[in-house]
């Protein structure tokens, strides 16, 4: 990707919190139209109903994976200076983290990149639990957490096993990655014709996804023109939700990023997704318990996010599309923990409409 004109005539961190921004507005609003929610998915699963939510993250996590490896196989991005490649990663803290996140993000009914969805169709409780979470996550990584998650962290790292690339690891060639992903995808085809979802629906589902190798192609494209050193990264929100909350708490003159554009541009495209499909509408809590169940979740889900290395998005699925190691640990972990979470939580409620839709 040449982007010499844009570099010849704008600052380098305007075009990357402009890429950011941009990625996000898109993502933002297929995430919205999809209904994109591994909390969903879980809960369908759990209850052995595979039907829409279980077959929109199916084709958001394959749609992702696939083009991540075919920018890879195509030699279109370099992404072996991505941060979960490139640098020690905690296993440890991925295991944690991912069961913290998993049982958070059942509690407050939806994981960040859903409550920051949700938050921009005017659901409070979600713009509220979304604030603590960003709080939390900020905490842990420069606050008062942070001496916890890196006792956590160090526990154990995959310098012991020497690196986080599974596909190097296992031997596996990126043309074992892509039938890999194809297979996934199927699946999620399978489902979703199975659940009769909308054709729009799931292709919203499937663009939802491809923001993530979108966005590898930019921050790798980036870093290889660019005159200061540029992060090759995707989309996530634990990091960025904690920045970006720092950005507006700080005085103006902040400095700008790819991370920095991403968060806002996810409310933004969430936002006028709503207000085009006439879904805006003004959402609060229901009573008092339930709020501090909503508020312990997203507090759980900003530490443990910290702790693993990203959220259900930034592990689950951009880490999961580069085969991280601690990504697919993390995600196994989120899965687990949140299949237990609501067994023991939500099962007294698991007939009524809201118990599987109240992120909805």
């Amino acid at each position: 990707m040449d982007l010499a004109f844009l570099l010849d005539r704008f600052p380098e961190p305007a075009i990357l919190a402009f890429g950011g921004l941009a990625i996000g507005l898109m993502f933002g609003a297929f995430a919205q139209q999809s209904r994109f929610c591994l909390r969903a998915a879980v809960v369908e699963f759990v209850e052995g109903t595979p039907g829409p939510k279980l077959a929109i993250w199916l084709l958001t996590f394959s749609a992702a994976v696939l083009g991540t490896q075919l920018l890879v196989f195509s030699d279109l991005a370099q992404l072996a200076e991505a941060r979960q490649i490139a640098s020690p990663q905690s296993l440890s803290g991925a295991a944690l983290g991912g069961l913290m996140f998993g049982a958070g993000m059942v509690l407050a009914r939806g994981c960040a990149s859903r409550l920051l969805v949700l938050s921009a169709t005017g659901n409070l409780r979600a713009l509220l639990s979304g604030l603590v979470f960003a709080v939390v996550a900020q905490a842990s990584l420069r606050g008062i957490l942070r001496p916890l998650r890196e006792w956590l962290a160090a526990g154990f790292t995959t310098t012991e096993i020497g690196g986080n690339d599974l596909l190097a690891f296992t031997g596996t060639t990126t043309g074992w990655a892509l039938a890999f992903a194809a297979l996934w995808l199927g699946a999620g085809l399978f489902v979703a014709l199975r659940a009769r979802i909308p054709i729009w629906q799931a292709a919203a589902a499937a663009a939802a996804g491809l923001t993530i190798p979108l966005a590898w192609w930019f921050t790798a494209g980036m870093a290889g023109q660019a005159f200061d050193p540029v992060q090759v990264e995707a989309v996530t929100f634990t990091g960025p939700s904690a920045d970006t909350l720092m950005l507006v708490l700080s005085p103006p003159g902040g400095a700008l990023d790819f991370d920095v554009g991403l968060v806002p541009g996810v409310f933004l495209g969430s936002a006028l997704a709503a207000l085009l499909a006439r879904e805006w509408k003004i959402v609060g809590f229901h009573d008092g318990p339930s709020m501090r169940r909503y508020l312990l979740g997203a507090a759980l889900m900003g530490f443990g996010g910290m702790l693993a290395g990203g959220c259900a998005v930034g592990a689950g699925v951009t880490g999961a599309s580069v085969f991280a190691v601690t990504a697919w640990v993390a995600l196994s972990g989120i899965w687990i923990a949140a299949g237990l979470t609501h067994h023991l939580l939500d099962r007294r409620t698991r007939d009524r409409p809201s118990a599987a839709t109240a992120a909805e």
